[in-house]
């Protein structure tokens, strides 16, 4: 399954790399196992998305919780909590 992926603000600065187009392996069907699935690339990777790091997900422009089934062409971005003031 191939997916778009994109990072925003400190995710994006820690990664180098605003998007970049995936294809998932067998078994990567949430968003939660698209964070693992980098996760496990190690280094910055493990650094920028790693649990120790509060993150927000979205699937498709909505936000969504780890659970939320990815689709084929569908987009994943993750970026920090943001708040305002």
């Amino acid at each position: 399954m191939h997916i778009e992926l994109r990072f925003f603000a400190s995710v994006r600065e820690a990664l180098g790399v605003s998007n970049e187009r995936i294809d998932l392996p067998a078994g990567v069907t949430t968003v939660g196992a698209v964070r693992e699935h980098l996760i496990e690339r190690g280094g910055a990777w493990r650094a920028a998305l790693g649990h120790e790091r509060a993150l927000r997900m979205a699937f498709n422009h909505v936000m969504c919780d780890p659970e939320t089934a990815v689709k084929e062409g569908g987009e994943v971005a993750f970026f920090p909590p943001v708040t305002g003031g």
